[in-house]
C-alpha cells in the first residue's frame, strides 16, 4: 500500500463527475487499499476517487467501526434531516453546517464484485453523503449554511 496525494479545493478533479467502475480488478483493489491507508494517515472518516486525482466511483469510510470499500455506491434511500458539522480533507481547516439526511441506505458493490446494501445512520449517514457527493463533483461547501 501507498499514500497517495491529496487534492484540494480550486483543483479541477474535484469538479468532475466520475466514471463507474466497470471491472474490479488489481489496479481498482490497490487503490481502494492506497485510499484507506492514506484517510488513516489524515486522520478521515471518509474518502473518495477524486480527492486523490482518480475520477473513478471509489469510496472509503471508516467512522470507528473498520474501513468500509465502496464501489459505484448509490444513495437509495433517506429518512430524515440532521444539520451538523462537516469538514473535508479537500477543504483543510474549515468547517460547515450542513443537512443531510438522519438514515441513509447506499447500494454498492463490494471488492469481491458482489452487489450490497449499506444502511447507516448519524455518522455514518452524513459520510455516506458527504463522499458520494465527491463522486458527482459536489463539496459540502456546495451544501454549507455556515462556514467557520
Amino acid at each position: 500500500m501507498a499514500l497517495r496525494q491529496l487534492r484540494f479545493e480550486g483543483d479541477p478533479i474535484l469538479r468532475k463527475k466520475c466514471r463507474e467502475v466497470s471491472k474490479i480488478d488489481s489496479k481498482i483493489l490497490t487503490l481502494l487499499n492506497d485510499m484507506a491507508e492514506t484517510m488513516a494517515k489524515e486522520d478521515g472518516v471518509g474518502l473518495a476517487g477524486p480527492q486523490v486525482g482518480i475520477l473513478k466511483r471509489v469510496v472509503t469510510i471508516d467512522v470507528g467501526e473498520g474501513v468500509i470499500k465502496l464501489i459505484n455506491p448509490e444513495i437509495i434511500y433517506q429518512e430524515g434531516e440532521v444539520l451538523d458539522y462537516e469538514g473535508c480533507l479537500s477543504v483543510p481547516g474549515k468547517s460547515g453546517k450542513v443537512i443531510r439526511p438522519h438514515i441513509v441506505k447506499a447500494k454498492y458493490m463490494d471488492i469481491e464484485g458482489k452487489e450490497r446494501i449499506i444502511e447507516g445512520q448519524g455518522l455514518l449517514a452524513r459520510a455516506l453523503c458527504h463522499e458520494i457527493d465527491h463522486l458527482d463533483g459536489i463539496l459540502y461547501i456546495d451544501k454549507a449554511i455556515d462556514e467557520h
